[in-house]
């Protein structure tokens, strides 16, 4: 290579270095990441509640025909359409997210009906792919509902040879109703689920009182309500949530008592009932409350059931309150209403969802509607022009017959009748048994019934009140259809549990000394008489002053001769053999002498 060559390509590589500080192309890739991750993974969008990835799993399972009437098909089958023309980002976070639209201790109305192991409650994961099958459920179906009517629009995929939506039409508002949870750069969410029963008045009631309150909307829809049911606490933690997005609350489980059981029939949401019952069995394991003789889990296909026996004579109340302080039996929710909004994240309350939720409906009936409309006059006009053709039909077959071909014939009939290019080509291709007195009565009557229907798709837009209508409508269908009662209780307060050390204590005999030089201690009853009481652990010079058998529940009240005392429970007293030496009252920490 000549020395004139190697310099003029070093001068074109020279002209495509960029001269930029480190820290600007860093951060400025950096917001084009997190803007990616925020808009297109990890947050759902207000308009349907969904994640990308779960609206591609919806939208491929809607273009392969899986409806909820038609048979299940292999899961591996639909996470392979879904990567190869929607989502190539990788089966494994496809079909995560595919069992989790499964999973109805998940959410309130699942999107997927899958056929086999789709995991538990108890964090066991799902069958690989290949066992699985899955299909639409009827709910699903309500989010993708005229979706071939253009009422979304559609982008290009990755790789520019398919059309995805950038939402679905959503006939209910998922994002209430199945909540949503998600993390991305500088955002997260977590939208509890509603009832959608409660969730669809109150979008009714918006629907008749843009001005309503919030009050009046929690006479409808009171709280969150999770699939797995419990009791919610903190109405001041849902009424801040639903005005700002941000609150919390206490979820605690269902629990029956009996006199010798605790049975616990419903867990807080997304608490792993394995995870619960073990720990219940450590805490009896290690006495850490008094009165837990056994742990089983005797959840079957009936629900959930977890048994909890306890002695007898046992305060159920102390136990039941550490567990509700020590377990997973209490836990609690913090509201983080984030969602994709105009294209950004934003933090919404209720009103801000609802309003969403109904001018996202509006939109897709008008869209509706106006496709409705087109395909309704179009078809009116090739009618009309039918009928037109039945008066001259003798002189139009004779035109037919004398033209070469079907150009020639839709353009002689065009000539010289004016009929248009739709009405031409629906005469040259309709056959000739149509023509019969039934079929032109039948043409009559249809060419009455689109009149009809378009006036009423004319009205509908241009009628604010008549779109409302249609989606009261709509949305009435939906409660016929999807009515579901609620399953959690909600109470106005959080309770505060309260547990004294003394009810954590068993009530054991023991015995305890004291001596001149200020030194106690306690012993078990068992050490104390396994050695002489001579040979108890004392100092040189020392003598014990006295011996006391008692119990854990006294209290030790000894006085100094300079007048003070010490007051002392006997089981904070260390716990030693009878031979040390023990204690002095100094060490014996905020409970010195006074």
């Amino acid at each position: 290579m000549s020395k004139k060559n190697i310099k003029d390509t070093l001068l074109e590589y020279t002209e495509k270095i960029i001269d930029s500080r480190l820290e600007d192309v860093v951060s400025e890739r950096f917001a084009t990441y997190s803007k990616y991750i925020i808009q297109e993974r990890a947050l759902p969008n207000v308009k349907d509640g969904l994640k990308p990835v779960q609206r591609r799993i919806l939208y491929g399972m809607y273009k392969m025909g899986m409806m909820s009437d038609k048979p299940y098909k292999k899961s591996a089958r639909i996470v392979g359409e879904v990567m190869g023309k929607y989502h190539p980002h990788g089966d494994s976070s496809i079909y995560e997210a595919m069992v989790r639209l499964s999973q109805d201790f998940k959410t309130n109305m699942p999107l997927v009906d899958m056929h086999g192991n789709n995991g538990s409650v108890d964090g066991d994961s799902p069958a690989a792919m290949r066992y699985t099958e899955a299909r639409l459920t009827p709910i699903a179906e309500m989010l993708l509902k005229d979706i071939n009517k253009h009422t979304v629009d559609f982008i290009p995929n990755f790789d520019d040879e398919e059309y995805e939506p950038i939402v679905l039409p959503a006939r209910f508002p998922n994002l209430l109703v199945n909540g949503s949870t998600g993390i991305s750069s500088g955002y997260a969410t977590d939208v509890p689920p509603h009832n959608i029963t409660e969730v669809l008045h109150a979008v009714m009631r918006r629907i008749d009182e843009p001005n309503c309150t919030l009050e009046s909307l929690l006479d409808i829809m009171p709280g969150p309500d999770f699939p797995t049911g419990g009791t919610i606490q903190g109405m001041d933690g849902i009424k801040e949530a639903y005005e700002t997005g941000k609150g919390r609350i206490v979820l605690r489980g269902t629990i029956e008592t009996t006199p010798s059981q605790l049975i616990i029939t419903q867990l807080p949401y997304d608490v792993n009932k394995a995870v619960l019952v073990r720990k219940i069995d450590e805490i009896r394991a290690a006495v850490k409350v008094p009165g837990i003789t056994e742990v089983r889990d005797e959840s079957d296909r009936e629900g959930l059931r977890i048994v909890v026996d306890t002695k007898k004579g046992a305060d159920q109340d102390v136990i039941l309150n550490y567990l509700l302080k020590n377990t997973l039996l209490q836990r609690s929710y913090n509201f983080n209403m984030v969602a994709i909004h105009n294209g950004r994240p934003e933090y919404m309350g209720l009103f801000a969802m609802l309003d969403s939720y109904i001018l996202h409906q509006k939109d897709v009936i008008t869209n509706r509607s106006n496709y409705d409309l087109q395909k309704a006059s179009l078809r009116k006009h090739i009618v009309e022009g039918l009928e037109a053709m039945v008066d001259i039909v003798d002189d139009i077959i004779v035109l037919i017959k004398q033209s070469k071909n079907k150009a020639e014939s839709k353009a002689a009939i065009i000539k010289q009748f004016g009929f248009t290019e739709d009405q031409a080509e629906a005469i040259v291709t309709l056959q000739l048994y149509r023509l019969s007195n039934t079929d032109i009565t039948a043409l009559r009557q249809e060419s009455k019934e689109l009149g009809l229907e378009i006036k009423k798709l004319e009205g509908i837009l241009s009628s604010e009140e008549l779109l409302k209508t249609v989606l009261k409508a709509e949305i009435e269908a939906l409660l016929i259809d999807f009515d579901m009662p609620r399953r959690c209780a909600i109470e106005a307060d959080i309770t505060t549990i309260r547990l004294a050390e003394e009810d954590l204590i068993n009530e054991e005999p023991t015995v305890v000394a004291t001596t001149a030089l200020g030194y106690v201690k306690r012993a078990s009853t068992r050490s104390y008489g396994a050695v002489k009481e001579q040979e108890a652990g004392l100092k040189p010079d020392d003598v014990l002053t006295g011996v006391f058998e008692t119990t854990t529940f006294a209290t030790l009240l000894a006085f100094t001769n300079k007048g003070n005392y010490v007051y002392y429970p006997v089981f904070k007293l260390p716990d030693v053999k009878w031979k040390d030496l023990g204690t002095q009252y100094l060490q014996l920490g905020q409970h010195r002498c006074r």
